[in-house]
């Protein structure tokens, strides 16, 4: 095994740094390799060869003839000769004149290149043995070189496209340029942690075991994932864990790097104090929403010691960042979330190859849309107008973003990174999580992850690879597509409150989708209404969170440890924010008596709050506001439950036909609401009852434990968000030489812990100071940092 200083076959890491800066993709032979290589020859010579006869045929001093005449079958043969030999002689000579030419002034080089070129070509025509192959003049000669070395360019970069030897070799020099000679040798193991956003425990186990050949009948096919699939028979153990309540990418992910998802009660929720909606992946929300988590633990987070985050929505404490969502916001130049992008695109091949990738997901887009729309007759979502590019960027952009800077950290040598590749999560929401939409990503994304693995073999240290997600999905028809009415209409009709109300359609879904795409190109957030899901709010909705309750102000940063002049900005934007504040607030007032309830949808949960009384209200006083709203709601066949706060007994879980559950003493009346969720419905929603900022009326879906569907609020049919099938059971992937997690794993914190002690677990083997986030907080296992080594357990 690989120790980080030595190779397979012993040879020094200076040798495979040596390697690596090469180009090689690696040190052993394959024949596939020599094959298709040779077939990447020959068709470029076949370009090169199509190029020139076109040539001749459209410049007068340009002949190709054989001895036999000017036939076209003859031109195609002397053309093949005239491009072979002058890719040859590129092949050969050009090397040795550009090391020749490297001491020539920059300006004359340019001109030189072109001249010499050319020269290269008048040479190639002269030693062809087949006919009168000739150009009459130098410049014909020069115009001739450049052009089919421009085709020929071409043609190598589109088939280096999906070879992701190649790709490894152009990220290993990238990665080489950026960091200089600044990675130094360890034997002490790094530790990647992969998030493949929204892939489900069971998604992932049926995408690694052996598939039925279809109509070919007994025929087998490989796994989805072989990668994984391999991982899994030797060195890695998968293990399921379980969401919270709200089971997204903001709660969960918030809980995995930062160690705390309190107050954190759905995707988007209404904050009475502020009179603002609070939407986790949007800039100024997620970065208020990491300040708050940092102010409660104390601790910068999972990533605080030599680490990346990469495509994530919080820092996790990490001081190289690309693509993070909660430092969109921000202006300083050691914090840009975008940089990834320069550096990446930096290099026009790795701009061709994802230009390419990304016309084909868009035309893939357009085609499954088509074939779905043309099977189902009429689709319960909107997949037009802008979506096939927004998903593209997502799942193209985004990714080799990402993967790129994945494999700068692991040639730099980083104790850990932390990334997100959010390819599955964009697909299942409009295709549904099971098909043969979803099986190309997850394809893709295990092609992705031999990628970034692979390149650990030329990394300064060993590396440990970790992967999970942050949630699953459940599929089922949209709740107003299955019943013909939107919850915000349900619930304006329950509150006897006249409609205008609206199911929500495409565009607000893509508005919604565009939100990374927007902070990628750090465009400001839109300030028209945010009441995103089935309700709308209009009022301030907009521009950044800086406030909390009890009218303390602070710009949202990275964590406490700002310096004086970012205290500074702090204040001044502080002020622009209590500014900005109290003119939501007031027009919210003026608008929030008119609107009637806020309903938002995250997912399959739903969230009703009545602005205009201060606080959670209680069932009473709901009652006394609107009789009648919350049986209408839990004898919907659509609701599973709905979560109230009673004056008396606490916390209740209505149900249909008066059933209802009280959690603080276990009292049920009827039959069991939370039954069909599980064994942890009752913890998981106790816990959300005790948030802050709950709402005054959550409501679950309903769920068939047969087939595993639930109806979300939102215009999916694929969700997540509430509880209820396989979103609330992700999955954890760990080498089997780190101890094994408790059994259940249950909760975001509890997956926060156990990655903490692993990632802190070489510190404790050698006796080093625990160098963990939060060092005196028990970990996963109820022991404190530094008491007990868990060693080879």
């Amino acid at each position: 095994m690989d120790d980080g200083r030595t190779g397979r076959a012993g040879r020094p890491v200076w040798w495979r740094r040596a390697w690596c800066r090469a180009g090689a993709a690696t040190p052993s032979f394959t024949w596939r390799g020599v094959a298709r290589a040779l077939l990447r020859v020959l068709a470029v010579w076949a370009v090169g060869s199509a190029t020139l006869a076109v040539l001749a045929g459209l410049l007068p001093d340009l002949t190709l003839e054989s001895p036999r005449g000017g036939s076209p079958t003859d031109i195609v043969l002397a053309a093949t000769a005239g491009a072979g030999t002058f890719g040859l002689l590129n092949a050969l000579v050009w090397p040795l004149l550009v090391r020749a030419l490297l001491l020539v002034p920059a300006y004359v080089l340019g001109l030189s290149t072109f001249m010499l070129n050319g020269l290269l070509f008048l040479i190639a025509l002269s030693v062809v043995p087949y006919g009168d192959t000739a150009a009459s003049t130098p410049e014909t000669a020069v115009v001739v070189a450049a052009v089919m070395s421009a085709t020929s360019s071409a043609a190598s970069t589109w088939l280096a496209v999906r070879d992701d030897d190649a790709h490894r070799r152009r990220l290993a020099r990238l990665a080489g340029r950026r960091r200089g000679d600044r990675a130094h040798t360890t034997t002490t193991p790094g530790t990647v942690i992969i998030q493949l956003d929204g892939v489900g425990h069971d998604v992932l186990r049926d995408a690694m075991r052996v598939r039925q050949g279809g109509s070919r009948g007994n025929a087998l096919k490989p796994p989805l994932m072989e990668t994984l699939t391999r991982w899994t028979a030797t060195t890695h153990t998968l293990t399921p864990w379980h969401t919270d309540w709200s089971s997204q990418t903001g709660a969960s992910q918030l809980g995995i790097l930062h160690g705390s998802n309190e107050d954190v009660p759905a995707f988007r929720w209404y904050e009475k104090e502020t009179g603002q909606v609070m939407v986790c992946n949007r800039p100024s929300s997620a970065a208020e929403l990491q300040r708050r988590a940092v102010h409660r633990t104390g601790g910068p987070g999972l990533l605080a010691v030599d680490a990346a985050s990469r495509g994530n929505l919080f820092t996790g404490g990490a001081d190289q960042l690309a693509l993070v969502l909660s430092v969109a916001v921000r202006r300083d130049r050691g914090h840009r979330s975008r940089s990834g992008y320069f550096a990446y695109f930096s290099d026009p091949a790795h701009a061709a190859r994802t230009a390419v990738s990304f016309a084909a997901e868009v035309a893939r887009e357009i085609g499954q849309s088509l074939r779905a729309r043309i099977r189902e007759r009429r689709s319960p979502v909107g997949r037009g107008g802008l979506y096939p590019v927004l998903r593209a960027f997502a799942t193209v952009v985004e990714r080799d973003v990402v993967v790129a800077a994945v494999i700068g950290d692991i040639l730099a040598g980083r104790r850990t990174v932390y990334a997100d590749l959010v390819a599955y999560d964009e697909v299942a929401h409009h295709s549904g999580p099971r098909g043969r939409d979803t099986d190309q990503v997850l394809r893709r994304l295990d092609r992705t992850i031999g990628l970034i693995a692979g390149t650990a073999r030329y990394a300064p240290r060993p590396y440990r690879f970790v992967l999970l997600s942050d949630h699953g999905q459940s599929p089922g028809t949209p709740f107003a597509a299955a019943y013909g009415i939107s919850l915000r209409d349900l619930v304006r009709s329950g509150c006897r409150l006249p409609g205008g109300g609206r199911v929500r359609g495409a565009a607000e879904e893509e508005r919604e989708s565009s939100t990374a795409a927007r902070a990628a190109l750090r465009r400001p957030e839109r300030g028209e209404s945010r009441g995103t899901g089935d309700g709308e709010i209009r009022g301030h909705g907009g521009g950044e969170i800086r406030r909390r309750g009890g009218g303390e102000s602070r710009r949202p940063g990275r964590d406490e440890e700002a310096g004086g002049r970012e205290e500074d900005a702090g204040r001044r934007d502080g002020e622009a924010g209590r500014r900005d504040g109290e003119a939501g607030r007031r027009e919210h007032r003026v608008r929030g008596r008119d609107a009637g309830p806020v309903v938002l949808g995250s997912g399959n949960l739903g969230l009703i709050s009545f602005p205009e009384a201060p606080g959670r209200l209680t069932r009473q006083q709901i009652d006394r506001l609107h009789p009648g709203l919350l049986r209408r709601l839990a004898d919907h066949p659509g609701i599973g439950f709905v979560l109230v706060r009673d004056a008396r007994c606490g916390p209740v879980v209505l149900g249909a036909d008066g059933a209802e559950h009280e959690l603080a003493t276990g009292r049920i009346t009827g039959a069991d609401p939370l039954a069909p969720f599980g064994e942890g419905a009752v913890r998981a929603v106790l816990r959300t009852d005790g948030f802050p900022h709950a709402a005054d009326i959550m409501v679950n879906s309903a769920y068939d434990p047969r087939t595993g569907e639930v109806h979300a609020f939102e215009e999916q049919v694929g969700s997540h968000g509430g509880l209820g099938g396989e979103q609330s059971r992700p999955f954890l992937l760990y080498p089997r030489e780190l101890p094994a997690p408790p059994s259940p794993l249950v909760g975001a914190e509890s997956v926060h812990a156990v990655l903490r002690d692993w990632i802190a677990l070489e510190d404790l083997r050698s006796g080093a100071a625990p160098t963990a986030a939060f060092p005196g907080q028990p970990d996963a296992y109820g022991i404190k940092g530094g008491d007990l080594v868990q060693g080879d357990a």
